[in-house]
């Protein structure tokens, strides 16, 4: 019976777990449509086209942190290589954008080897590696960036990017939107998904069913530079500047996105669209807060309640601990009840 009510219990919590990120940006959503109802603010369709166009600029930057946790690691570098991503397209690419676009992603490219390559040799934690690897980095900003601003002058790029498509979206939120879907086909119909879920999950047994793990840590660390070097210049050409040091929000955002998105931040789990679901949840939720005008110090409570009661949910331990509570509740019931029956059935043979 302890048996069946354990996989029952682990059986609604892996169906909770899956139906979260989806869950989440709904209520979210009916949130926004109802503002109107409890408050003096609507919710437009511009307020949607922002929405998106929030989504379109952190969302190639919670991916490729998404994929690195989904392998068991965790890259601190990545907000860094995402500024110098911008940095790179910006000084080089004003001539020609998709000059600067490949100088930038040819870099973060370059960028994730050395620290994927420096992680598979060594077998430290990521944890350390990234973090040294965000201090290198943002000193490279500075040196690129002259410790200034750099403007773009191309602005021709940015409003093109930027210019609105069917009225919720633009051509730079649809294309990030197309990086999405096909990273999600990849993983969904080639052995790409179970070769980086199997590292993430163990990677002794990943090694013995013939998966590379080097290969595919040092994989994923080049396309997360990719990604976050591809996010970084288009916001770039959006905003028509790029700064040296973009603080550390951006990079909150990515990791709260990702595991809104049912990242499994022990890694083996989660999938892209999850991501993309956890990218929007967020950026509509930023989306609310500015219509209501919410001070800064309700906004973290905001999103660090949301956070916490996802990681809860989220929590194995706690599934388990659920589990057995309520294992030992129906056996102490059990047992109570044949102690209860024991005298009758003795004044019954009496």
């Amino acid at each position: 019976m302890r048996d069946f009510t354990a996989l029952t219990v682990a059986g609604r919590h892996r169906r909770l777990r899956k139906a979260l990120p989806l869950g989440i940006l709904a209520a979210i959503a009916m949130l926004a449509l109802s503002l109107p109802v409890w408050s003096d603010v609507g919710f437009s369709v511009f307020s949607f086209f922002n929405t998106f166009q929030n989504a379109a600029t952190l969302g190639l930057l919670a991916l490729a942190v998404g994929l690195t946790v989904m392998i068991g690691e965790f890259d601190l570098s990545s907000i860094a290589i995402f500024t110098l991503g911008g940095l790179l397209a910006v000084k080089f690419g004003e001539a020609s954008p998709m000059s600067g676009i490949a100088i930038a992603v040819a870099a973060g490219a370059l960028l994730g080897a050395v620290q994927g390559g420096l992680l598979v040799l060594t077998g430290i934690s990521s944890v350390p590696l990234t973090l040294g690897g965000y201090i290198v980095i943002l000193g490279l900003c500075h040196i690129v960036a002259g410790e200034g601003i750099l403007a773009y002058g191309n602005y021709d790029i940015g409003i093109w990017l930027d210019d609105p498509v069917a009225l919720l979206f633009s051509k730079r939120s649809l294309l990030i939107l197309a990086v999405f879907l096909l990273l999600w086909l990849a993983m969904r119909f080639t052995r790409l998904g179970s070769t980086i879920r199997s590292v993430g999950a163990d990677r002794r047994a990943a090694l013995a069913s013939g998966v590379s793990v080097s290969r595919t840590v040092a994989g994923v660390f080049i396309l997360s530079g990719m990604l976050c070097a591809l996010g970084g210049a288009l916001f770039s050409y959006s905003a028509s500047v790029a700064k040296y040091d973009l603080g550390l929000d951006p990079f909150i955002f990515a990791v709260t996105a990702v595991l809104l998105g049912g990242i499994n931040v022990s890694g083996g789990r989660g999938n892209v669209l999850g991501i993309l679901a956890g990218v929007v949840a967020m950026s509509l939720l930023d989306t609310i807060f500015i219509q209501l005008a919410m001070p800064t110090y309700l906004i973290d409570l905001a999103r660090g309640a949301l956070l916490l009661i996802v990681v809860l949910i989220e929590a194995p331990d706690l599934a388990r601990s659920l589990t057995a509570w309520k294992a030992g509740r129906i056996g102490a019931a059990q047992a109570k009840g044949r102690d209860h029956s024991k005298p009758l059935a003795n004044s019954g043979t009496g």
